[in-house]
């Protein structure tokens, strides 16, 4: 049984539909916006429709943008002949974080599960493969998540691409920096070994 009204009820269901948002915290969001002046609550309302009208992904790489291609396909400084492939788009925007890659990216929108019932033919893999075709292309940096999934596609994408001559490289996986020892589980206690380099 319901004790708010059915317009207030509707809003909060629909703040339950996003991710992580429990009932709790969905009634708290839906009362912010009944409580907020009717011109924040337009703004809030329009930057959605803007955001779901003006966005689309970038026929190169497949990150969200507002321009295609992205700026950083557009972007002749950075270095065009490598690809860094993750997972999501917000994956691209945590390496850029980092000031440290310079190169382009291939957004794939997911990874392999056969579990969950994806393939390769569901996450952009042709699209990538066509953009590995024209040539141009030195190294293939694959930055999945380092779960199951995506260490699988990264496996797949390997035996994929090495055949074309492209040198193809995984981001290190192990002890987060101020991590201790003791605490670190086997599993990435056996990837940071595996991916030590010389000093």
């Amino acid at each position: 049984m319901s004790y708010y009204s059915p317009s207030i009820e509707k809003l909060i269901e629909a703040f339950e539909k996003l991710p992580s948002i429990g009932h709790k915290t969905a009634a708290r969001l839906a009362f912010h916006i009944l409580n907020s002046s009717d011109e924040d609550t337009k703004e809030f309302v329009d930057s959605i429709i803007n955001a779901k009208k003006n966005l689309k992904y970038c026929s190169k790489c497949f990150n969200i943008t507002d321009t295609d291609p992205c700026p950083i396909c557009q972007n002749t400084s950075r270095n065009q002949d490598t690809i860094c492939v993750v997972e999501d788009v917000r994956d691209v925007v945590a390496m850029e974080k980092t000031h440290e890659f310079k190169g382009l990216y291939h957004v794939l929108h997911g990874s392999i599960s056969p579990m969950n019932g994806i393939g390769p033919d569901d996450i952009k893999i042709k699209e990538l493969l066509s953009r590995l075709m024209e040539g141009n292309i030195k190294e293939v940096i694959l930055a999945t998540n380092p779960r199951v999934e995506g260490e699988a596609t990264a496996m797949y994408l390997s035996k994929l691409i090495k055949p074309l001559g492209i040198k193809v490289t995984r981001i290190a996986h192990g002890i987060p920096v101020g991590g201790d020892l003791e605490y670190t589980d086997e599993v990435t206690l056996s990837k940071a070994l595996e991916g030590r380099r010389e000093l």
